[in-house]
């Protein structure tokens, strides 16, 4: 541990006996949690930053829309403002047309909107792990495979948002980007998390590029970056996997220009990135959906080659889908 890190540690001390006290609060008064007249299904995780979270949540509504329901997803929206929404909720708006997404910090009340304005028959909750108050049908946690204990430290000497041991509320956990990491490494994740928790279903997810997609909305195969030299620009909470990721496809990364997570775009950053881009002899500036949502509406017309990178879920295990759904019907029937 290095020294800035041992001088947070007794933060994290702290922090990590608060978030003890309140779980235990939650575990023992029944009355702090309410509970939607819809079905509720969560998908959290237990370190911040990126962990395929919102990649999670639309292929969870998808299924749930392949079983005939009508789900509304749930999000607190943060950093966002009345003038500009969150990342995420630009993000899952674009990803998921037609589809109510209901930012706010109540989620409670939120799950109340989605049935009587949205006749939604149930909830995805995001980032709903650490949302004590909304009582859920089935919680799914995310572990990141490329760094799945959060350098073993609650915040702020690490990326834990609570001791590992939260992970027995949950009721299946996915280890995430298992495809970006040896099979031996996901059977050494495997491992501690079982004696954490001993029955709960542990899957494993992996991420892959879907489509490239223009400004016109045209979709082209994510192959079609193979031996093309590329300019990448993100904003993320672990940007190496989204660079890994385009290098996997056979592009030539020229260059890059990476921004703090949930970083604003603003007039400089594209002057930037488009004399960046030039200068590397770029043929395509690409990018996340995420930043995609932020940059499209500020990138002029002279600036034709600014695509997106759109990514799906994949289930190395093909059994995990057959369980998942299995999960996500009885979580969504038996309140029915």
């Amino acid at each position: 541990m290095n020294g800035a890190r041992r001088l947070l540690l007794p933060c994290s001390i702290a922090y990590s006996a608060a978030m003890r006290l309140r779980n235990l609060a939650y575990d023992r008064v029944p009355a702090l949690v309410r509970r939607a007249d819809i079905p509720v299904v969560s998908i959290g995780n237990i370190t911040v930053g990126g962990t395929g979270k919102t990649p999670m949540v639309v292929e969870v509504v998808s299924r749930l829309q392949a079983m005939g329901r009508r789900p509304a997803v749930l999000t607190r929206g943060y950093k966002g403002t009345a003038d500009q929404p969150a990342d995420e909720v630009l993000e899952l708006r674009e990803a998921l047309p037609g589809v109510p997404v209901i930012v706010g910090r109540d989620r409670v009340a939120a799950a109340r909107d989605a049935r009587r304005s949205y006749g939604a028959d149930c909830a995805v909750l995001d980032d709903g792990f650490q949302h004590r108050r909304l009582a859920r049908d089935l919680d799914i946690v995310l572990i990141d495979a490329l760094d799945p204990w959060g350098r073993h430290a609650v915040l702020p000497a690490g990326r834990l948002r609570e001791p590992l041991g939260g992970l027995r509320r949950a009721d299946a956990l996915v280890i995430t980007r298992a495809n970006q990491v040896a099979a031996a490494r996901g059977d050494e994740i495997v491992a501690p998390l079982r004696r954490i928790v001993l029955d709960t279903p542990i899957w494993r997810a992996g991420v892959e590029a879907a489509a490239v997609v223009d400004m016109e909305g045209q979709s082209q195969p994510a192959s079609t970056l193979n031996g093309r030299r590329v300019f990448v620009v993100c904003g993320l909470g672990n940007p190496a996997t989204f660079l890994r990721l385009v290098e996997t496809l056979g592009a030539t990364v020229a260059g890059r220009r990476v921004f703090n997570d949930h970083h604003r775009y603003a007039g400089p950053d594209l002057e930037r990135i488009d004399a960046e881009a030039q200068q590397a002899g770029a043929e395509y500036v690409v990018t996340t959906r995420k930043d995609w949502v932020k940059l499209v509406h500020l990138w002029s017309d002279r600036r034709r080659l600014l695509v997106r990178l759109d990514m799906r879920v994949t289930w190395p295990e093909a059994a995990t889908k057959t369980e998942l759904d299995a999960r996500l019907r009885q979580a969504v029937e038996d309140r029915v």
